[in-house]
């Protein structure tokens, strides 16, 4: 029944009121009514003493009080709404303004006896109606010679209590009902927007990624949320679509060298190709055995790169790292007569790393910029030192990368239009493999490109302490 956040929410606002109230009702009354039963009896004990005080010389004590006396004792008792009883020093009562005891002997009279000030019941029997009593005793000369009491009904305690608590009873249920505000923004501000990022992971979970959400969640806990799932299932959309085509270059890369295999190798063997032009076809399949062979090595490489464990650190010269993969690649830079332009701060920077992973991060760097780099050109690198990094630059003066495909070249197999034409024998995963390395080092490459003027990759190692 209670399954959602809403209807607990709602069961739990509805037992919090019943249990203020219920608490309202057991501990405030009997808290009220004694707070108003002291309060009430130092009332009455101190109009007692000042009574007490007051009359004290006046003639009662020896058995007889005047008129005057009596008649402001008449008048305080209808006051205080109370009766008022003088007795002597025996409990013989003397004088009460109600008129119902005179001349009674109060039974078990012992003021002595009495452990407070006041006390509460039917007073020995005298009345049929519980009273608040108090006595004060009447003195001539430092000795007791009567006794005042003053008797109050309890109802008027009682009355008073009940208008105290109407008025908590009243105050909290308008209290409670303004609370209702509480719910009515829980309602929309953590119900409603809980219940569409439900409902958008439902439709994810189903394989509907490309669900929106189309409530306007505010800038807190619960719309932050929301914009990570959100996140999350474009995400997982992303990943699919790059799972997708990974799986369609993969193909493609493998079928496209295996068709010319196979075509080259089935012409030969029913003979449509003549016989002295065979050796041709046959170095035409070892080259593509040796594109099918570098695809292969370079996504074990990429599968492998990411795991920092694979990393075998160590100290070495990262210019002349540089210089040594510049000079394998001269025989390339002839062909188009282009030149290396090298910068160095220092004649030797050592570097902790992972030597043959930042020989091929080099390799593949460098192989590009020879590869989209023009004829007569310089590719220009420089090693910079700053904060205990050293910053490997590698710029040509190339076609460059268009804008909208800066954020895409290191995906795998990701070719630009423009690169196509030539990167004939690329496989889309040079650049893949070397944000990978350096990733696993814990740094960072940068890239920065201008279409039709060239790219510069910066990318950062940590110093060696040797």
């Amino acid at each position: 029944m209670f399954k959602s956040i809403y209807s607990k929410f709602i069961l739990g606002y509805l037992l919090f009121g019943m249990i203020g109230f219920l608490t309202i009702a057991l501990f405030s009354d009997r808290m009220t009514y004694e707070y108003l039963v002291r309060n009430e009896a130092k009332r009455l004990y101190d109009e007692a003493v000042f009574m007490a005080e007051s009359y004290e010389e006046s003639s009662y004590y020896m058995g007889d009080i005047n008129a005057s006396v009596t008649g402001d004792i008449r008048l305080v008792a209808k006051f205080l709404k109370a009766e008022i009883w003088v007795t002597n020093s025996e409990g013989r009562i003397i004088l009460d303004t109600a008129g119902c005891h005179n001349g009674k002997l109060i039974e078990n009279f012992d003021p002595a006896s009495v452990s407070s000030y006041y006390q509460t019941g039917f007073y020995n029997g005298a009345f049929s109606t519980e009273m608040l009593s108090v006595e004060v005793p009447v003195t001539h000369n430092f000795s007791p010679i009567g006794y005042l009491l003053i008797h109050y009904p309890l109802s008027g305690v009682v009355s008073s209590k009940n208008e105290i608590l109407n008025i908590v009873y009243i105050t909290s249920a308008i209290i409670f009902m303004l609370s209702l505000i509480i719910l009515l923004v829980f309602n929309h501000y953590v119900y409603v927007p809980l219940r569409h990022i439900t409902g958008a992971a439902e439709e994810y979970r189903s394989g509907n990624l490309a669900y929106k959400l189309q409530h306007h969640f505010a800038n807190d806990e619960v719309g932050r949320l929301a914009k990570t799932l959100e996140v999350m299932a474009t995400d997982l959309a992303s990943t699919e679509e790059t799972q997708r085509n990974f799986i369609a270059n993969v193909s493609h890369d493998f079928r496209s060298p295996l068709t010319s295999i196979r075509g080259f190798l089935e012409a030969i063997l029913d003979g449509t190709i003549p016989e002295e032009r065979v050796p041709k076809y046959i170095g035409l399949i070892i080259s593509e055995t040796e594109r099918l062979s570098k695809l292969t090595e370079n996504m074990l490489t990429l599968n492998s790169v990411g795991r920092t464990a694979s990393l075998n650190r160590s100290n070495f010269d990262i210019n002349d790292t540089i210089r040594k993969v510049c000079n394998a690649n001269e025989s390339r830079c002839l062909q188009k007569n282009i030149s290396f332009d090298l910068t160095f701060e220092d004649e030797k920077e050592m570097v902790h790393a992972d030597f043959s992973g930042i020989q091929q991060v080099l390799y593949n760097l460098i192989d590009n910029a020879v590869k989209f780099s023009g004829k007569d050109s310089v590719i220009y690198i420089s090693t910079i030192r700053k904060s205990r990094k050293i910053f490997v630059s590698v710029k040509d003066t190339g076609i460059g990368i268009p804008r909208d495909s800066i954020n895409k070249i290191w995906d795998r197999f990701y070719k630009t239009d423009i690169s196509r034409g030539r990167d004939k024998t690329g496989t889309g995963l040079g650049l893949s493999i070397v944000r990978e390395i350096i990733q696993a080092h814990n740094e960072t490459i940068d890239v920065v490109s201008t279409e039709g003027v060239g790219t510069e990759f910066t990318f950062s190692l940590p110093m060696s302490d040797f």
